[in-house]
């Protein structure tokens, strides 16, 4: 632990009493770590992520151009403007942290102070998820996306995900020639161009969810927050819903499972539209969405064809997804 971190903390949460408690990770390619301390002014553990870009980047893959730097160092910037101005607009449905501190004083060095869900009675997501689990994570997805339907995204990305085409470009050049090279601006026009907006989180890989427990009325009720915003931004709700079923289910539960995952986020989203008064035609958000959901899949292979193409996530679900976006944009040139 670095005594200059610590007192900049001391003086940033006026708790001259913090302590350090435990390092919990490091950020990707050694942009910086995360870690627990405790505060005795505020009784509770909290949770700091400390940006500190190395001076030689390391990416496990071998990509560190320099257009990948200024995207992680854009993504932290925008992370921080999420927790302050976006966190305290999420319910109880869709949790997030809240933001306690921020420090930025040097142009590429960030600390961003938050609450610790472990003290809030989340515990970190296991590997093994039951379709309960799963269910109660498109929960919390359908009532993000309901939540910032029509949003603005101000001050986030103006199109969330880390996979998009416009910062993928040397990842694009990689890819082979094949019909999804040749469509892969017609996909990403469909998604951003899209009638229906909402802000999406980005990354809503299964590591990214903490689960709890609540009891209401005698009855368990599973809980769920997220963390790690540095990709959100504005888009198309079904880009988190493909990302996140892939990150947690094989191909062959993809494909057995795929009406049944759906229909319940269709359904969560249009409650959730609902409860948050959002004053829109639902019908017809859910049938553009659901047409969606097949591009979606077919962008993030776009980006997986060219980062790894050997990647796991590369199945025969994803492909098939792809194929049925290939063959509505064949159709929609006729």
């Amino acid at each position: 632990m670095c005594r200059h971190v610590l007192k900049t903390l001391q003086n940033l949460l006026d708790d001259p009493q913090l302590r350090y408690r435990e390092s919990l990770q490091q950020l990707w390619s050694g942009y910086g770590d995360i870690t627990r301390y405790f505060s005795p002014a505020l009784n509770a553990s909290v949770i700091v992520k400390s940006v500190k870009p190395p001076q030689q980047v390391k990416h496990p893959r071998g990509w560190h151009s320099a257009a990948s730097h200024q995207r992680k160092l854009t993504s932290y910037k925008i992370e921080a403007n999420f927790y302050q101005h976006y966190a305290q607009l999420c319910t109880h449905a869709c949790q997030v942290p809240q933001i306690i501190g921020v420090s930025s004083k040097l142009p590429d060095q960030q600390i961003l102070v938050m609450e610790d869900l472990q003290h809030l009675g989340f515990n970190d997501s296991d590997s093994a998820l039951s379709i309960a689990d799963i269910k109660a994570v498109i929960d919390w997805l359908a009532n993000f996306h309901g939540r910032f339907i029509g949003h603005t995204a101000k001050q986030l990305w103006p199109i969330g995900s880390y996979w998009h085409l416009a910062t993928r470009q040397d990842e694009y050049s990689k890819m082979l020639d094949t019909p999804l090279k040749h469509a892969a601006q017609s996909i990403d026009d469909t998604l951003n161009n899209a009638n229906y907006q909402t802000i999406i989180h980005g990354d809503a890989k299964i590591a990214n969810f903490c689960f709890g427990q609540s009891t209401t009325n005698g009855e368990n009720i599973k809980r769920v927050a997220a963390v790690d915003f540095q990709y959100v931004g504005r888009g198309v709700g079904v880009k988190d819903l493909a990302y996140f079923l892939g990150s947690c289910l094989n191909d062959s539960d993809l494909t057995q499972l795929h009406d049944e995952l759906l229909d319940h986020y269709f359904a969560a989203l249009m409650l959730a539209c609902k409860h948050y008064h959002q004053d829109i035609d639902t019908t017809a958000l859910e049938h553009e969405w659901r047409l969606l959901y097949a591009f979606a899949n077919a962008d993030f292979l776009r980006f997986l064809q060219g980062w790894s193409p050997a990647h796991h996530k590369i199945n025969k679900y994803l492909k098939a997804q792809s194929d049925v976006a290939l063959c509505l944009l064949k159709n929609s040139d006729k």
